[in-house]
């Protein structure tokens, strides 16, 4: 029995009030409480939370003591009760008086309910803390209310006359975020026997920490932690990561208390059920993404949602700093990467854009910390005919730091390859980082890291739709995403695996059409298949890198077949999947391609209709939109890009002449004809006399792109002698 010592006197943990008559079966390992060792399970959350209750069940179903600090511990030091104490000295002088006696305080292998106010007190907290795993019991504060009031509890520290609970329990929140090492997201109306049941699962995985596999392998002596999957990107075998036991589920109850809450909070929710503490502690992960989501995204909703027209909708992904969707992840992704980064090495993150990925991974790597600038550096290859002129302004600017971009003399699928060859080649690998103790990364969507944050956008919409009274939880939607790379896509499937009601994802290409050819026939060919340029460039992609994802994900993790299909396509450039396997692919998704013409003709039946203005991307998922979505539940269109980044066709579809040379000018015309979205300020910005830099510039050639590569290195770490 663990043993717990209050102002040095010897005390046995006190009897448990035991709700054997209610408690629910579990099949537990033997002496569960033994994955801890000798370490206490310390609750904490605000006064009504259940605290006291979920650890006597804890206590009960693992076989060790329960202690109330309330009960136990301050009303023996006080020798009178905890609410007179509280009315005798007042708030401030109970916190201070509260404080000392935890830190006399010691434990070990207990379930500890800690009190409401404990996590006001630094010293205390960090005296507890050292003891045990924090676990904080996060319950919705309508809940809390409810029971505050049928305990007919009127008054808590901090709460004067006048003040609401609510303004008491937000205030609180700050505290109980700093100080716990795993959150319980209790879903409204949860009785404590079920959230007992969750802080047992919630143990168990901080116990056995998440794995990552690869798509071409299940063996689990290869697995890797998340730390590991953000530093090098792909797997050794050429493989994408994925998790090892797929994603965490919320129920419904759960979901409806994100509704109300705004993007960073949906965000640092979400991303915590995938990201393991011992890789990002919960206060680091928050702290990353409220820094990433906040006053450099130009909507304070982020990523909003609108009417379009019937029953469409648009999420605009456009509202970051450099004006597209990839902002959602890559503000965020280059701080994980960070954080995961070992002591010893540099590393140079390789970029092959389509075109707004290497501006979004130049702007999100430019506001890391200098600590980490100074060992990290960012090699983006673009086509250099494959760009609007604005995205290639964008990659050229002067950014500060180890960063560079270079257009190459091919196509997308050239620079993706080519950077694809470098990570599987031992030998130049080698080479980097004996020489120069420099290793290799990307910041594609083929990086976890990177993919990853893309699902809580997808989520967000949905989330937008109830509470804007559109539907209710439970509802289905159907998403329409212009699909090049298939990394959004793919993150809209992952966020449906949550629980998200998502009934179709609706894959939207130009005549670069080969995944819509996919999901339609089951055959991936790229045989005398030439890449075409089109006026939505960031989808003018061939080899769709994700789609092994999507193909491991469908056939319920078969690595044996996604290593055959995928080495086909590298050898023999084709591949078909069985039509059992199509069928099941086509239950998630369905797919469409749409000509030049009718993307212009969208952009300009929509601005006519609704003096709204879409990018060419996003009228390419209106096309095929309208054309698959069967009217039965609302449709999310993912506007990805802002219009003014493809000023020129915006202008041909609107059958404006005398289009100014000049992309600044373009974009003041444009500026004064929209009615919404208005024109976002930092593509005015990046178009500044004097913001570009000489452009560099490489022939097609494999051995010319590694030379860049160490070049590259060479001018920005210093060389190994």
């Amino acid at each position: 029995m663990g043993i717990l010592t209050i102002n040095n006197k010897l005390l046995l943990a006190l009897p448990l009030v035991l709700l054997c008559l209610h408690l629910k079966k579990k099949n537990l390992t033997p002496n569960r409480g033994s994955l801890l060792g000798d370490k206490n399970i310390l609750l904490m959350g605000p006064p009504g939370a259940g605290k006291t209750t979920v650890g006597r069940i804890l206590a009960h179903k693992l076989g060790l003591p329960a202690v109330d600090i309330d009960d136990d511990v301050l009303e023996p030091t006080w020798n009178m009760p905890v609410a007179a104490k509280l009315a005798s000295v007042g708030g401030q002088r109970f916190l201070e008086e509260e404080g000392k006696a935890l830190c006399n305080f010691s434990a070990s292998g207990c379930v500890i309910s800690l009190s409401g106010s404990n996590p006001l007190d630094t010293l205390a907290m960090q005296h507890i803390k050292r003891s045990g795993i924090v676990v904080y019991l996060d319950v919705d504060a309508e809940d809390i209310i409810q029971r505050l009031a049928r305990m007919k509890v009127n008054r808590v520290v901090g709460q004067e006359a006048g003040i609401p609970m609510k303004n008491i329990l937000r205030y609180r929140k700050q505290f109980y975020e700093k100080w716990f090492d795993i959150r319980v997201l209790c879903g409204r109306g949860e009785t404590v026997l079920e959230v007992a049941d969750k802080v047992l699962n919630v143990l168990e995985r901080y116990n056995n920490p998440d794995k990552y596999i690869s798509t071409r392998s299940n063996d689990a002596s290869k697995s890797v932690y998340f730390s590991d999957v953000a530093v090098v990107g792909m797997a050794k075998d050429g493989g994408l990561y994925v998790p090892q036991n797929g994603f965490p589920k919320l129920e419904a109850n759960e979901w409806v208390r994100l509704v109300d809450k705004p993007y960073h909070e949906r965000a640092f929710v979400l991303l915590e059920k995938c990201i393991h503490p011992h890789d990002i502690s919960g206060p680091d992960l928050k702290a990353m993404v409220m820094k990433a989501y906040g006053s450099n995204f130009a909507s304070e909703d982020v990523a909003p949602v609108r009417h379009l027209m019937g029953n469409q909708y648009i999420q605009e992904l456009f509202h970051g700093p450099t004006a597209s969707f990839k902002d959602l992840a890559l503000q965020l992704m280059p701080q994980l990467f960070a954080q995961c980064l070992p002591p010893m090495c540099n590393f140079l993150v390789l970029v092959a854009t389509s075109g707004d990925t290497g501006s979004a991974v130049l702007s999100g790597f430019s506001g890391l910390k200098d600590v980490h600038k100074h060992k990290t550096g960012v090699l983006v290859f673009f086509p250099g005919d494959g760009v609007s002129e604005i995205q290639r302004r964008q990659m050229t600017g002067l950014w500060e730091g180890n960063v560079r971009a270079v257009s190459v003399g091919a196509d997308f699928d050239f620079c993706q390859r080519s950077i694809k060859q470098m990570f599987g080649t031992p030998e130049l690998t080698g080479h980097l980082a004996v020489e120069y103790g420099t290793l290799l990364n990307t910041a594609n969507s083929i990086n976890w890291a990177r993919l990853l944050p893309q699902v809580v956008y997808h989520t967000s919409s949905y989330l937008d739709l109830c509470r804007g009274g559109v539907i209710s939880f439970g509802d289905p939607v159907d998403v329409c995403i212009p699909t090049g790379n298939f990394g959004n896509a793919m993150s809209a499937i992952y966020a449906k695996s949550m629980g998200l009601p998502i009934r179709k994802v609706i894959c939207a290409s130009n005549h670069n059409c080969v995944i819509t050819d996919f999901i339609t026939t089951g055959s991936y060919n790229l045989h005398n298949r030439p890449l075409l340029p089109s006026i939505s460039p960031a989808i003018d992609i061939l080899k769709s890198s994700n789609l092994e994802r999507f193909i491991y994900h469908t056939s319920h993790g078969d690595s044996h077949l996604v290593k055959e299909l995928f080495t086909s396509l590298d050898r023999q450039q084709h591949f078909s999947v069985s039509e059992k396997l199509l069928e099941k692919i086509q239950e998630d998704v369905s797919a469409g391609s749409c000509s030049e013409n009718e993307c212009l003709e969208a952009i300009r039946a929509v601005y006519e209709n609704t003096g709204y203005i879409m990018d060419t991307h996003t009228a390419v998922a209106k096309v095929v939109g309208d054309r698959l979505q069967d009217d039965s539940c609302p449709l999310i269109i993912s506007a990805t890009a802002h219009y003014g980044k493809f000023a020129p066709a915006v202008f041909k579809a609107l059958g404006i002449s005398g289009i100014p040379e000049d992309p600044a000018e373009q974009l003041k015309q444009l500026n004064g004809l929209a009615g919404e979205p208005g024109m976002h300020t930092e593509l005015l910005k990046c178009l500044d006399e004097g913001s570009e830099q000489g452009q560099r510039g490489c022939e097609a050639d494999y051995e010319k792109m590694v030379e860049e590569v160490e070049d590259m290195i060479q001018e920005s770490f210093l060389k190994v002698v």
